[in-house]
C-alpha cells in the first residue's frame, strides 16, 4: 500500500476505533474465530501430505482410518469459527453504525444554519443512511473476508516455507507485482466510491424534491421534467457503479494470471533433480496445493477490496461532517427570564465574506413589552433581521443586546429559551396535535396547559370535530391539516412556551379572512406584556404596533408609528394604498 493510501486509510481506522472500543471483547472473539477458520483451511491442505506419504507411499492403512475423524473435526471447528466470527462482527458492526448515525444526527443539531443553507437535504440524509451503511458493509463482509482469508494465506505460506523455502522464495518473486496491482486498484476503488456517494446523494435529493413537491408536479404537469431529472442522476449512479464493477472485474483475473505465472515457474524449477530429491511426494503435493490454494483467498481479498475501499471512503465522508465547525457558542452568561428590551446598534450582516451586506448599519430599539413591526418589499432584509436575534446567523459588525446584555456573551440555549417564534413556514412533526403544541417543552407541562394554549389559539375550533381530538396525528409536516390549521398550532406552541420575546414572521399569511380575525385576537393576547418583533405582509395587522420600521435593500428607510408614516407619505403610505386598492 502506498504512502498516499496509508495517509488516507490509517487516520480513518484510528477514527473508527473509538466506536469499536466499547465492544472490543466481541471484536476480539470475532478475530480469534477468523484466525481459527483461516488456520483450518490451511490445515486441510496440509492433511494431504500424510495421506500421500504414509497412506499411499508406505501403505499404512491406519492413516485412512483416522483421517475421516480429523476431516469431520476440522469442519466442525471451521463451522464454529464461521458462526462466531460472522455473528460477533455483525453485532459489533450494527452497534458501530448506530453510534455513528447518532453522532452525525446530533452533529446536524449543532451545526450553524449557514451549513444547511448551502447543502441539499438529500445529500445530508444520504450521509446518515447510505454512507453509514457502506461503513457497515466494510466492517462486516469486507473485514471478515480480509482477516479470514488473510490468516488462510499466512497458514498456506507457512506450509510452503516449511516444506521447501527455495520453491516458496521463487513464488514470492511476484509478490511486489501483486502488491503494486492491489495498490493501483485500491486507489481506483476509493475514487469511484466517493463518486458513488455523491451520486447517491443526488438520487436522494431528486427523490425528496419530487415527493415534497408532488402536488405541484401534478398541478403543473411536471412529470416528464421530474422523470428526466431523476433519470439523469439515476444513470450517473449506474455509470459509477459500472466503473467500480469494471475495475473489480479486471483486477481479479490480472492477479490470478500473475499468480499462475509464478506457479508455472515453481513447477519448472521442481523439474531439476536437486529439487526433486529433497521433496517427498506428499511434500510436493502439499506445496503445489498451498500455492494453488492461495489463488482463492487472494481472489477474495481483491474482490472485497472494492467493498473495503468503499467503506473507507464512506467513513471519511462521515468524519468530514463530524469535523465541521459547530455553531459558535462561546457565551458563558445564562439568561434567566428577561424583561425583553432589545437593541440593534449599528448592525451589519453578510452571509459570507465575499457577498455584499444584506443588512447595513441597522439601529433599532424595542423597549420591553412593546411591538416593533418590520415592513418592506420582498428581499428587503426583514426575515434576515429577525434571524439575527436568536443567533441563527452571527453579525459582521455592531451589537445586539437583550436587557443590555450582548447576545454573543450568552449561551445559545438560554438565549433561544427567551424567544418564541411563529413563522410563515410552519414545521410540524409526524405526531399528535398535543405533542406538536408541547414540542420541546419540559415534562412539567400539563394537559390542561396544552388545552388552554389550544383554546387561546383557536385550535379547538377544528380539533373538536376530529375523532381523536388533540391526540389526532397530523401526518408528516402536518400534511393532513390545512395551512390555517397548521398556523394555529404554531401559535399555540408559542403561547405554551410563554417566552418574554416573540418573533412573528408573517404569522397570519396562511390564514383565510375568518381564521385571521380569530387568530389576530389570539395574537393580541399573546403579545401582551411581551417584546414583539413582527414581520408583516398584511399591513392591516400591524397598524397598532408601537413602532413600524420600513426596510429597503437592507437599510431602514422609514421609522415611526402608523399615523406618522401615513402623514409622511413615503413607502409605507404607498404600500398601504396598494393593499387598500387590492
Amino acid at each position: 500500500m502506498s504512502a498516499e493510501n496509508q495517509s488516507q486509510v490509517w487516520p480513518t481506522f484510528k477514527r473508527l476505533w473509538p466506536y469499536v472500543l466499547p465492544y472490543k471483547m466481541a471484536f476480539i472473539a470475532a478475530i480469534i474465530a477468523m484466525m481459527v477458520y483461516g488456520g483450518v483451511d490451511a490445515a486441510m491442505i496440509y492433511l494431504v501430505k500424510p495421506l500421500i506419504d504414509s497412506g499411499l507411499a508406505d501403505g499404512n492403512a491406519s492413516t485412512f482410518k483416522w483421517a475421516p475423524l480429523v476431516v469431520v473435526g476440522l469442519f466442525m471447528i471451521r463451522g464454529l469459527g464461521n458462526f462466531v466470527s460472522t455473528y460477533c462482527m455483525a453485532w459489533v458492526s450494527q452497534h458501530v453504525i448506530r453510534s455513528m448515525r447518532q453522532a452525525v444526527f446530533e452533529k446536524y443539531l449543532k451545526l450553524p444554519v449557514t451549513y444547511f443553507d448551502s447543502r441539499s437535504s438529500g445529500d445530508l440524509i444520504s450521509k446518515i443512511t447510505y454512507d453509514t451503511e457502506q461503513v457497515s458493509r466494510a466492517s462486516t463482509n469486507a473485514l471478515i473476508s480480509m482477516v479470514r482469508d488473510g490468516f488462510t494465506v499466512i497458514g498456506l505460506l507457512f506450509i510452503m516455507f516449511y516444506e521447501s523455502w527455495q520453491l516458496s522464495a521463487i513464488f514470492f518473486l511476484v509478490g511486489p507485482v501483486v502488491a503494486w496491482v492491489i495498490t493501483i486498484v485500491s486507489r481506483r476503488f476509493r475514487k469511484i466510491s466517493k463518486n458513488i456517494q455523491a451520486a447517491m446523494g443526488g438520487v436522494t435529493s431528486a427523490s425528496e424534491q419530487m415527493l415534497k413537491g408532488h402536488r405541484n408536479v401534478l398541478a403543473f404537469g411536471g412529470q416528464e421534467v421530474e422523470s428526466a431529472r431523476f433519470d439523469k442522476v439515476n444513470n450517473h449512479t449506474r455509470q459509477q457503479n459500472m466503473k467500480l464493477a469494471a475495475a473489480q472485474a479486471i483486477s481479479q483475473p490480472a492477479i490470478q494470471i500473475i499468480g499462475s505465472i509464478a506457479l508455472a515457474v515453481v513447477l519448472f524449477a521442481a523439474s531439476f533433480p536437486s529439487v526433486l530429491d529433497s521433496l517427498t511426494p506428499g511434500s510436493f503435493v502439499a506445496i503445489i496445493g498451498a500455492m494453488m490454494g492461495l489463488m482463492t483467498p487472494v481472489k477474495h481479498l481483491t474482490r472485497v477490496n472494492a467493498e473495503f475501499q468503499r467503506g473507507i471512503a464512506a467513513a471519511s465522508s462521515v468524519f468530514e461532517v463530524l469535523d465541521e465547525a459547530e455553531a459558535v457558542d462561546n457565551g458563558s452568561v445564562e439568561l434567566k427570564r428577561v424583561k425583553g428590551e432589545v437593541r440593534f446598534d449599528n448592525v451589519t450582516f453578510r452571509y459570507n465574506e465575499e457577498s455584499d451586506p444584506v443588512l447595513k448599519q441597522i439601529d433599532l430599539a424595542i423597549p420591553a413589552g412593546q411591538t416593533l413591526a418590520l415592513v418592506g418589499r420582498s428581499g428587503s432584509g426583514k426575515s434576515t433581521l429577525s434571524s439575527l436575534l436568536p443567533r441563527f446567523y452571527d453579525i459582521a459588525s455592531g451589537t445586539i443586546t437583550i436587557d443590555g446584555q450582548d447576545i454573543r456573551d450568552v449561551t445559545l440555549a438560554s438565549l433561544r429559551n427567551q424567544i418564541a417564534m411563529v413563522s410563515q413556514q410552519v414545521i410540524l412533526f409526524n405526531d399528535t396535535i398535543a405533542n406538536n403544541i408541547a414540542y420541546a417543552c419540559d415534562e412539567a407541562v400539563t394537559r390542561e396547559q396544552i388545552e388552554a394554549a389550544a383554546e387561546a389559539a383557536h385550535v379547538m375550533d377544528f380539533v373538536k370535530d376530529m375523532p381523536d381530538g388533540l391526540d389526532t396525528l397530523v401526518g408528516e409536516d402536518g400534511v393532513l391539516l390545512s395551512g390555517g390549521q397548521r398556523q394555529r398550532i404554531a401559535i399555540a406552541r408559542a403561547l405554551l412556551r410563554d417566552a418574554p420575546i416573540l418573533i412573528l414572521d408573517e404569522a397570519t399569511s396562511a390564514l383565510d379572512t375568518e381564521s385571521e380575525r380569530a387568530i389576530q385576537a389570539a395574537l393580541e393576547t399573546l403579545q401582551q406584556g411581551r417584546t414583539c418583533l413582527v414581520i408583516a405582509h398584511r399591513l392591516s395587522t400591524i397598524e397598532n404596533a408601537d413602532q413600524i420600521v420600513v426596510m429597503d435593500k437592507g437599510a431602514i428607510v422609514e421609522k415611526g408609528d402608523h399615523n406618522d408614516l401615513m402623514n409622511h407619505g413615503g413607502i409605507y403610505a404607498q404600500l398601504q394604498q396598494l393593499q387598500a386598492s387590492d
